[in-house]
């Protein structure tokens, strides 16, 4: 299964979209820190449809919360082994972010990963991104004409391609 992850919306009908996306494909959604709207606003729950009890989401009052409900574990090494440490062990959060040196194309996902989204004015903050160092991603924007993609655009991308690749489409 894969996550994704919404660091302090502040828009009801993009995290409504953004649900009724994991609905669609089984990605568990997680809500992070302070929301910009009531979970019970209308037009969260018209952008979400009827789709909400078919959305596995989790709320998270902090970093730290939401960390320990996805289990993420820093780096291991195994008893006995000689071996530089892994970070392949437990979940990997992806932090989408703009800009990014590296294109989101070429990460290289897998099951249990989690698409880690800012908000929709200022993005994801300088601590939260460094906590993710070497897994910070963006989506090209070559015409450089706009700052960013509306939220549930840019989940949508990059949610279609961790799936693409995790089930060979």
């Amino acid at each position: 299964m894969l996550h994704v992850a919404l660091w302090e919306p502040e828009i009801p009908p993009n995290t409504g979209n953004v649900a009724r996306l994991c609905a669609a494909t089984g990605a568990r959604l997680h809500l992070i820190g302070r929301l910009g709207f009531r979970l019970d606003d209308k037009s969260l729950k018209r952008a979400g449809l009827d789709y909400w009890p078919a959305v596995d989401w989790l709320r998270h009052a902090t970093w730290e919360e939401f960390a320990a409900a996805l289990s993420v574990r820093g780096p291991t090494v195994r008893e006995g082994a000689a071996e530089a440490p892994s970070l392949t062990v437990g979940p990997r959060i992806w932090c989408v972010e703009t800009p990014a040196d590296v294109p989101y194309t070429q990460a290289a996902f897998r099951d249990g990963d989690c698409l880690l989204f800012g908000n929709e004015s200022s993005g994801l903050p300088p601590g939260v991104r460094e906590k993710c160092a070497g897994r910070v991603i963006g989506i090209p924007m070559p015409t450089g004409a706009v700052r960013s993609l509306n939220l549930a655009t840019a989940v949508g991308i990059v949610l279609y391609e961790a799936l693409r690749q995790l089930n060979d489409w």
